[in-house]
């Protein structure tokens, strides 16, 4: 097999992009898109200069560039020698790419090119309002509220990572490279919480347009609760918790009726938190995390992020590394068992560009992951978008389900196990119902895996271990295996064992604290966010292309750990930086910088000045050319609150709408909060063509879905195969992995060991469906 161009040394132990090439010309918030490159090995040379204006600054500029290397070559040399170039812009890449076949290059903006707002302005507030993030965030009764500046902009990175290394590693596959049009918006409404992808178990399935136009109301669904010295926060979702925080606290009578072992039961309860609350008040955040623990509840103290820096779950993981004066994360991804920091440094001569593909046996207009078969066992958000991005890219995905431990995202609002949710988040995948704790179940996995190409898994640490499936039992039945784990804390530390969820994550990195209204101790408002579950899925995805890629030229598959905490703590490492180096936390660029109430029933409209220019065109539709208190950056920093008024009663006599496209036409990044139900209507997304509603043969609800993952030249869409009822596909998976018969695949029903859907249930789909038509 040829090595498509890309050589390195013991590629099998080694980073996994050693001798990849990429060449990054792209300035501000996107610049991080290479960055996660370069961590797993890619040489990344910047050919941005150093006066330009619109590069980042300080300790932004420190974390979005970390591992790359600053050019002092030619830059038509390095172009020569690269296997992908990322500009914004400023590079002409269809003259890069002539007589280039095997190339990838993406333009990255805001807003993409090709249509009506690809000259928009955007800011993180904007991506924010235009996501349908920004209308989940807050209390009721008070404004949206904008979250930890950069969050936006960090997932959409995520997703543009993902989206070069899988165009990439089709391009190593087939020679044949691509043309990215990568919008920062797009990324942003895929990466952050996607409000028509998979939402967490809590929510039951149910699509997040159901949701009421206002906020939710304060310290809904995950509730966060004083104590002596801080706050934690309790995640209650299974029976079998409840039970334990029953327990923890006596037993008391008020709360032994039965019924309280039903979420909605608690959720209604006035006296409960109360309760808890009383219980807490005399012990201290690490007396809670220990005893809660130990209870089976599922807990976290609230840090604020210099307190996570310093805790010692991720002193112990080496999470964070020093460069120079300061602090930064050391890499999101662990391989084969140590830390991805980036290529190690060599006096090598770059090699070439491939002009020879590897040919795996796929067709040149292929789908990235053609041919490749993949086993899915993982559950809710985390396990179901990683695996979703590979079914998506063409590969048979098969997930593994259980009758004993069903995935939580099978709860539903129907009778039967399926969800717009999970309909949304498990499509284009085949479901095989396999009992793994018999010894025919291991048996049958074993062989699956001997015939697969990749694992995914994001169990509680240990749990694959105690099946009997370590990662060296899993390489020695296929060394061309790839595994990715990923877990809430990460395999090793203090904090592996602990029960994790996306809440308890947020509030132990610093995140919570954050996200809460200024001057509001309890306004803490990321309740109903899913973070960074979509987003960590985007980076175990990355791990497991970029090990792929390793397989190309070493024939040898890989093991990556990804810790959803660390995913998170990346996102802010230019405010770690500053924590370490003892500065304060950067605040919005300039003034004004917020969310607005306009005309109508609780409409706002989103407006960021980034800069003179921004201040300028904003001051000529206010009126305020000429006032010259604001003339300065200083000055409206002096003077922000009576600016924020000022916008604030010019904006309540406009539409929000009007307002945005007046604001836009003038160079002022402006946004409108759209609620999710709005997005596909949205102009942006209309004329991109980025949403499609797809039929589900069991769902009466359509199932939004994004076409795309990113637009391209290749402009393939990704595929459309319903997502499966639990064991809806297990004869036809196992005959066409195993080639079992009818008769073998009978006696394994026989004896429980294989589980096909029920029967019964399909019979409960149609009785269902019957009696709604009869009711409407």
């Amino acid at each position: 097999m040829s090595d498509g161009g890309v050589r390195g040394g013991d590629l099998a132990a080694g980073a996994p992009l050693a001798g990849v090439r990429i060449v990054d010309a792209v300035r501000g918030p996107l610049s991080p898109i290479t960055r996660y490159l370069a961590e797993l090995g890619a040489t990344v040379d910047r050919i941005v200069a150093d006066d330009d204006t619109r590069e980042l600054d300080g300790f932004d500029h420190r974390a979005a560039h970390a591992g790359k290397r600053r050019a002092t070559g030619e830059d038509a040399a390095l172009i020569a020698a690269a296997h992908a170039v990322v500009e914004d812009g400023t590079l002409d890449t269809e003259v890069l790419r002539a007589g280039r076949p095997a190339l990838v290059t993406m333009t990255v903006s805001d807003f993409g090119h090709g249509h009506a707002m690809s000259d928009w302005q955007g800011s993180d507030a904007i991506l924010h309002a235009l996501s349908g993030e920004l209308c989940r965030s807050g209390i009721r009764g008070e404004a949206p509220l904008l979250l930890p500046l950069g969050i936006a902009y960090q997932c959409a990175a995520s997703q543009g990572a993902y989206v070069l290394v899988t165009t990439l590693y089709r391009a190593l596959r087939t020679g044949v490279g691509d043309h990215i049009d990568f919008s920062a918006l797009e990324g942003a409404v895929q990466a952050l919480d996607p409000g028509f992808g998979i939402g967490g178990s809590a929510t039951m399935g149910r699509p997040a347009t159901l949701l009421s136009r206002d906020r939710p109301v304060r310290g809904y669904q995950y509730p966060i609760i004083p104590c002596a010295d801080g706050h934690v926060r309790i995640c209650l979702l299974a029976a079998r918790q409840w039970q334990g925080m029953f327990g923890w606290m006596g037993e008391p009578a008020a709360f032994a009726d039965p019924s309280f072992a039903r979420t909605s039961v608690r959720y209604k309860s006035p006296e409960l938190i109360p309760a808890i609350a009383a219980f807490f008040a005399d012990k201290t955040r690490a007396e809670l995390e220990e005893q809660g623990q130990a209870h089976g509840v599922p807990i976290a103290a609230l840090a604020t992020l210099e307190e996570a820096i310093e805790a010692p779950h991720f002193v112990a993981r080496g999470t964070f590394r020093r460069d120079g004066d300061v602090m930064l994360p050391a890499g999101v991804v662990t391989i084969d068992g140590r830390r991805a920091v980036g290529a190690p440094s060599s006096s090598s001569p770059p090699p070439p560009v491939p002009d020879a593909p590897a040919r795996d046996g796929v067709r040149d207009d292929a789908l990235p992951f053609a041919g490749l078969r993949v086993i899915d066992l993982g559950v809710i958000v985390v396990g179901a978008e990683t695996s979703r991005l590979f079914a998506d890219g063409g590969a048979d995905v098969v997930k593994i389900e259980s009758r004993t431990f069903p995935d939580g995202n099978r709860q539903s609002y129907l009778p039967y196990d399926l969800s717009v949710s999970f309909a949304a988040g498990h499509r284009n995948k085949r479901s095989l119902g396999l009992d793994l704790r018999t010894p025919a179940g291991k048996a049958l996995f074993l062989d699956m895996v001997a015939r697969a190409d990749v694992v995914l898994s994001n169990f509680k640490p240990g749990t694959m271990e105690s099946l009997g499936f370590d990662r060296d039992t899993l390489a020695q039945a296929n060394p061309r295996l790839v595994m990715v784990e990923s877990s809430a804390f990460g395999a090793t530390g203090p904090w592996s064992r602990r029960m994790g969820y996306g809440p308890l994550v947020r509030a132990a990195t610093g995140l919570t604290d954050l996200w809460r209204y200024p001057g509001d101790p309890q306004g803490y408002s990321d309740s109903i966010t899913i973070y960074p579950d979509h987003v960590a899925a985007r980076i175990g995805a990355i791990a497991a292309v970029a090990l792929l890629i390793r397989r190309l030229r070493s024939g040898a598959g890989g093991h990556a750990e990804v810790a959803q905490a660390e995913v998170m703590l990346a996102h802010f490492a230019a405010d770690v930086a500053r924590a370490s180096a003892g500065a304060d936390r950067a605040g919005p660029p300039d003034r004004p910088w917020g969310v607005y109430r306009a005309a109508g029933d609780d409409a706002w409209c989103v407006v960021s000045v980034r800069n003179d220019a921004d201040w300028h065109a904003l001051a000529a539709i206010l009126g305020l050319d000429d006032d010259d208190r604001f003339a300065t950056r200083a000055g409206r920093a002096m003077h922000g609150d009576l600016l924020d008024r000022l916008v604030a009663d010019w904006m309540a006599g406009q539409e929000a709408d009007a307002a945005m496209h007046l604001l836009q036409q003038a160079g002022v990044p402006a946004a409108t909060m759209l609620r999710i139900g709005e997005l596909p209507g949205f102009a942006f997304y209309r004329d991109r063509g980025f949403f499609r509603e797809e039929r589900h043969p069991y769902l009466d609800e359509p199932v939004v879905n994004e076409s795309y993952h990113a637009r391209s030249n290749a402009g393939a869409p990704v595929a459309t195969r319903p997502a499966p009822l639990a064991g809806e596909d297990s004869a036809q998976v196992l005959a066409d992995w195993l080639g079992l018969d009818a008769d073998a695949i009978g006696r394994l029903v026989d004896e429980d060991v294989v589980q096909p859907t029920d029967p019964a249930v399909y019979d409960l789909i149609r009785d269902t469906r019957s009696a709604a038509a009869r009711g409407k």
